[in-house]
């Protein structure tokens, strides 16, 4: 026997050959298999790390006691929101050890939905929370300070989301079938479109000037806010979306649905004609399956790449599902959670993905993309 092969004291290392045109300093080698408990390793491999993060994946977990509904990024990517059923809102540190930094207390019923200011200065971020107890809270998440409390629905409020630029402007949703704007400087609504029955997601366009609203009936309805009318209707899924993002270039919308379908649609002003053989509404640019809503019927959140190039969504399966867009292929079935995927998130500047569960945690990884 050649000296050393069987020992508890030798280790057998599987090398792999980088491609060409790869960066040999951007692989690491990870220990896949131990014997002697631990203490000699079996099988070593390297793999190619595409991000800052300490480690290829990471499970966050400890700081909540219910199912978590949302989560963001921030916008400097050095930060994670987290929204829970219990109440609170969790920070994390995107890098490092990716410690809890704080936890944020002050709504009275489950943390519906989080979004953070796209427009606040890095110095001083701002973030913002929708709820069950029908009101949104203004947070400075630097010092954890509850800076407003919004006051005005009705009911559960299910979706908010923020203007991308100029002047920053609030819209949320909920069960009472309203959609109100809001200055976050005032504790009261700037405006209201009564919808008549339960909305389930809104967003901005990408100048503000138009709201994005689904609910209930099935449908998103685009309203022109100077007239408070319906400009069009994108028509296609068979129940309730629970999810609505507008894609980096502001030109198409994302929708997820209880129907287990993914859209994307093109919210263009002047949309152009669609191609020959084109079935269903002339705006319906795709529908990408291969998620499922599952049966809890929960507010699956959706989420764009910084790109624009890729998406993705969680789902009753435990999985986070990643497409390519304009391929309509899947690229990612991302496992680990033990419940529900409730929603996902991309890094704004890095491939790093995010998705919450209602296993109480947050599933922090690298992809390949």
């Amino acid at each position: 026997m050649p000296n050393g092969i069987g020992s508890a004291s030798s280790a057998l290392v599987k090398r792999s050959r980088p491609d060409d045109d790869e960066d040999v300093g951007s692989r690491k080698q990870i220990a896949i298999a131990s014997s002697d408990g631990g203490k000699s390793k079996g099988l070593v491999r390297s793999i190619k790390r595409t991000s800052g993060l300490q480690a290829p994946i990471v499970a966050l977990s400890g700081a909540h006691k219910a199912e978590i509904l949302d989560c963001k990024f921030s916008p400097d990517g050095q930060t994670i929101a987290a929204a829970s059923s219990d109440k609170t809102i969790s920070l994390w540190e995107t890098y490092g050890e990716n410690a809890n930094l704080t936890l944020l207390q002050g709504h009275s019923k489950a943390v519906t939905a989080i979004c953070w200011s796209p427009s606040a200065p890095r110095t001083s971020p701002r973030l913002f929370s929708a709820s069950a107890d029908g009101t949104l809270i203004v947070w400075n998440p630097s010092t954890g300070e509850k800076l407003r409390r919004l006051r005005g629905h009705k009911g559960i409020v299910n979706s908010l989301a923020c203007t991308r630029g100029g002047k920053e402007i609030l819209v949320s949703a909920g069960d009472d079938g309203l959609v109100l704007l809001w200055d976050p400087e005032d504790k009261y609504p700037l405006d209201r479109i009564e919808v008549g029955y339960p909305v389930t997601a809104v967003e901005f366009s990408d100048d503000g000037s138009q709201v994005f609203v689904a609910g209930v009936d099935n449908d998103i309805h685009v309203y022109d806010l100077s007239r408070k009318t319906i400009l069009f209707s994108l028509r296609g899924h068979t129940d309730s979306p629970t999810s609505l993002q507008l894609s980096p270039s502001g030109s198409s919308l994302l929708s997820f649905s209880l129907d287990s379908t993914l859209r994307v649609w093109d919210v263009r002003p002047f949309a152009p004609e669609p191609p020959p053989g084109h079935i269903g509404s002339a705006r319906l640019h795709r529908t990408l399956t291969g998620a499922t809503s599952g049966f809890e019927q929960l507010l699956v959140k959706v989420a764009w790449s910084a790109d624009g190039e890729n998406v993705a969504v969680g789902g009753g399966d435990r999985t986070c599902t990643v497409w390519n867009v304009e391929k309509s292929k899947i690229l990612y079935k991302l496992p680990g959670h033990k419940g529900t995927c409730t929603a996902a998130a991309f890094h704004p500047y890095e491939p790093i993905i995010v998705s919450s569960s209602t296993d109480q945690t947050l599933l922090l990884g690298e992809i390949d993309i």
